[in-house]
């Protein structure tokens, strides 16, 4: 199959499959969502992404009676079925099925949502362009919902201007971008936003963080303004499918390329951890 759609257990092309209008997530966004990668029909970091899901879901009491092992084992099952070895794997859950109604009056089953095609990780050491934008969502950045009208927002902008990416900011503060965390080198140090309700804790975020920790690199999990930003040594943006790429724009300005040594060496580790991760058996 070239794409491949799964609903609660009807499987089909994308573009062929349908799901129920009374469905939660098509009216209210009621749910939550999940991304990975693949290399060889091998997911990077599947379980890490399903257990964030599954925390989200926790926060906003969210049901689906498959356990995650289950969700892993379907997962792996439903990469293999799709020609292209490089994927994009897009998983949601919403609260379930009923006429629309703001209030949860019962208890629900959540619906299983899962979509893949053809997509490669971006290159790494391809630097990327950014641009500024004031952070105008609301206060549950930490769960990965799918109410994402700031993020369409954000990256049409992002696709009108030319760039790559956008940066986020509440009152100067950097939070995070519009599909990415941001993480700052500066003289040696890590640093990188808290992982509170302004900002979603992502995997590729918790893989430098690692790393850098591995290395023997100080990392400091604190919040930073935009001046602190631009007078960086290197800029990192991270997520799924953006394992560790440098800034070499903000809203036109020259950022970065103080310390790329340093920067190499963990874009040249979390790379590697990437590939064999993924590597053929």
């Amino acid at each position: 199959m070239k794409t491949l759609g799964y609903y609660n257990g009807e499987i089909g092309e994308l573009e062929e499959l349908r799901v129920p209008m009374l469905d939660r997530a098509c009216y209210f966004g009621d749910g939550v969502y999940d991304v990975v990668y693949t290399r060889n029909h091998k997911p990077y970091a599947l379980r890490e992404h399903i257990d964030r899901l599954y925390g989200s879901m926790a926060i906003l009491n969210i049901h689906l009676e498959m356990k995650p092992d289950e969700l892993e084992s379907l997962i792996c099952d439903l990469i293999k079925k799709v020609d292209a070895d490089e994927q994009n794997v897009y998983f949601q859950v919403s609260r379930g099925t009923g006429l629309r109604d703001h209030a949860v009056k019962e208890p629900m089953n959540g619906n299983l949502w899962i979509m893949l095609k053809p997509m490669p990780i971006r290159d790494t050491y391809k630097k990327v362009n950014l641009i500024t934008l004031e952070d105008k969502r609301f206060l549950y950045c930490n769960m990965k919902t799918l109410n994402l009208i700031p993020a369409v927002l954000y990256s049409t902008a992002v696709e009108s201007g030319g760039y790559d990416e956008a940066v986020l900011h509440r009152n100067g503060r950097v939070t995070e971008c519009a599909h990415s965390n941001l993480s700052i080198l500066k003289n040696g140090v890590l640093q990188t936003a808290p992982a509170d309700e302004y900002i979603l804790a992502g995997i590729g975020r918790s893989h430098l963080i690692r790393k850098c920790k591995a290395f023997g690199i100080p990392v400091k999990e604190e919040p930073f303004t935009l001046d602190e930003m631009m007078e960086a040594d290197e800029i990192i943006v991270t997520s799924a499918g953006s394992l560790c790429i440098a800034a070499g724009t903000v809203d036109g300005k020259a950022v970065g390329g103080k310390a790329p040594e340093l920067l190499k060496r963990l874009q040249d580790a979390l790379t590697d951890d990437y590939f064999r991760a993924t590597e053929k058996d």
